[in-house]
């Protein structure tokens, strides 16, 4: 069989978002892919610290992060990508100026501002995090690191498109829905990570496959070909999508592989 590159997105796709585990048919498929030749990146909207242990566990070829800013295969870094400190404490430093709650995600640490805010969604992702050992050593607010992406939350009192209009040069926005916006740098996505590797590894787009289920999987659902819909996903994704398969906890992973003839 001709050898394949499939490309997974984490939550909600390969690790539940009800039992936090990846299923076991999903393990098994995966190790059934990987006997038979084909190719395993991870393409996820985490920066590289906040890959989950669950993750790591499982021997892939690469990890494609932070929307495309941090590219490493078998252990080596092919590229990464963060936005300048100076630009990116001025972008921090505006994000209360417009009403707004903030969390920086880097390639060493994710970042929380000092006090608690009134975004549920935020408070939400400090205590998550902050379980797996980050964002506990270093403030919003402080100065010397660098980021790669943020989260941001808004509500009625926040101005969203003042703040969107502040960093239009350099970053652009994904709805997440319930408020939450993934910023992620501009020329920057899933799917130039996937062609990024597709060259440096002399595969074509037809041996492709790509996995998601959420609004920040487009880029790359747009880029394939071959593209898997777990059985939740967004609807943005409906018009991108060649494959439903069944939901995560349903062995989806393992039926999307079968169907295809990977595994």
């Amino acid at each position: 069989m001709k050898r394949s590159v499939m490309f997974f997105d984490i939550d909600g796709t390969l690790l539940s978002e009800i039992t936090r585990k990846i299923p076991r048919s999903a393990i098994d498929a995966l190790k059934e892919a990987k006997k038979r030749g084909h190719l395993l990146f991870i393409n996820t909207g985490r920066t590289r610290c906040s890959i989950p242990e669950e993750i790591k566990r499982f021997p892939f070829d690469g990890y494609l992060c932070g929307c495309g800013t941090c590219l490493i295969y078998r252990d080596e870094v092919l590229f990464a990508r963060s936005l300048p400190e100076a630009r990116g404490k001025e972008i921090l430093e505006k994000i209360p100026e417009y009403g707004l709650g903030g969390i920086a995600e880097g390639p060493e640490d994710i970042y929380f501002p000092k006090r608690m805010s009134r975004f549920d969604g935020l408070e939400s992702s400090r205590r998550y995090f902050q379980e797996k050992g980050l964002g506990i050593e270093r403030y919003i607010e402080d100065q010397g690191f660098v980021y790669d992406k943020l989260l941001v939350y808004a509500d009625e009192k926040s101005d969203l498109d003042g703040f969107l209009k502040f960093i239009e040069e350099d970053l652009t926005a994904i709805d997440r829905g319930r408020n939450t916006y993934e910023i992620i740098q501009k020329g920057y996505s899933k799917a130039t990570a996937c062609g990024f590797i597709l060259d440096k590894l002399s595969f074509s787009k037809e041996q492709a496959y790509v996995f998601g289920d959420s609004s920040n999987d487009l880029e790359m659902f747009r880029f394939a070909d071959h593209t898997v819909a777990m059985g939740r996903h967004d609807d943005v994704l409906e018009p991108y999508t060649e494959y439903v398969t069944k939901s995560v906890e349903d062995d989806g992973i393992a039926f999307a592989m079968k169907y295809y003839g990977l595994i």
